[in-house]
Protein backbone atom coordinates (compact mmCIF):
# COMPACT_ATOMS: atom_id res chain seq x y z
CA UNK A 1 0.00 0.00 0.00
CA UNK A 2 1.22 3.60 -0.72
CA UNK A 3 0.29 7.04 0.64
CA UNK A 4 1.02 11.13 -0.56
CA UNK A 5 2.13 12.35 3.39
CA UNK A 6 2.53 16.30 2.97
CA UNK A 7 3.96 18.15 5.94
CA UNK A 8 5.50 21.37 7.06
CA UNK A 9 8.96 21.44 7.07
CA UNK A 10 11.24 23.69 9.51
CA UNK A 11 11.84 26.24 7.07
CA UNK A 12 8.17 26.89 6.78
CA UNK A 13 7.48 25.33 3.55
CA UNK A 14 5.64 21.94 2.43
CA UNK A 15 7.10 19.16 1.56
CA UNK A 16 5.70 15.55 -0.23
CA UNK A 17 6.67 12.08 0.05
CA UNK A 18 5.36 8.78 -1.36
CA UNK A 19 5.38 6.54 1.79
CA UNK A 20 5.16 2.83 0.89
CA UNK A 21 3.64 0.65 3.58
CA UNK A 22 3.76 -3.03 4.02
CA UNK A 23 1.67 -4.44 7.30
CA UNK A 24 1.97 -1.29 9.66
CA UNK A 25 5.29 -0.62 8.87
CA UNK A 26 6.85 1.67 6.21
CA UNK A 27 9.10 -0.02 4.31
CA UNK A 28 9.70 2.90 1.82
CA UNK A 29 10.15 6.43 1.50
CA UNK A 30 10.38 8.49 -1.84
CA UNK A 31 10.72 12.46 -0.95
CA UNK A 32 9.14 13.75 -4.09
CA UNK A 33 10.08 17.85 -2.86
CA UNK A 34 9.14 20.77 -0.89
CA UNK A 35 7.24 24.14 -2.08
CA UNK A 36 6.10 27.32 -0.54
CA UNK A 37 3.80 28.10 -2.89
CA UNK A 38 0.07 26.44 -3.23
CA UNK A 39 0.51 25.81 -6.79
CA UNK A 40 4.01 24.29 -6.41
CA UNK A 41 2.65 22.30 -3.61
CA UNK A 42 -0.30 20.87 -6.44
CA UNK A 43 2.56 20.07 -8.80
CA UNK A 44 3.93 17.95 -6.40
CA UNK A 45 1.32 16.17 -5.43
CA UNK A 46 0.42 15.20 -9.23
CA UNK A 47 3.93 14.07 -9.21
CA UNK A 48 3.88 12.10 -6.33
CA UNK A 49 0.72 10.34 -7.68
CA UNK A 50 2.82 9.72 -10.84
CA UNK A 51 4.96 8.05 -8.82
CA UNK A 52 2.45 5.68 -7.16
CA UNK A 53 1.04 5.06 -10.43
CA UNK A 54 4.25 3.66 -12.08
CA UNK A 55 3.66 0.31 -13.16
CA UNK A 56 -0.07 -0.02 -12.75
CA UNK A 57 -2.61 -0.71 -16.02
CA UNK A 58 -5.17 1.55 -15.41
CA UNK A 59 -8.38 -0.12 -15.62
CA UNK A 60 -9.73 2.19 -18.64
CA UNK A 61 -7.72 3.79 -21.21
CA UNK A 62 -9.09 7.93 -20.81
CA UNK A 63 -5.97 9.16 -22.99
CA UNK A 64 -8.64 10.02 -25.67
CA UNK A 65 -10.73 12.18 -23.10
CA UNK A 66 -7.64 14.36 -21.93
CA UNK A 67 -6.73 15.29 -25.20
CA UNK A 68 -7.60 18.99 -25.60
CA UNK A 69 -8.92 20.34 -29.00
Amino acid sequence: MAYIRKFKTTSGATGVQVCFKEGNKVVRTVHIGSATSEKGVEKLLKKAQAVMDDGKNPLFNLDRFNKKI
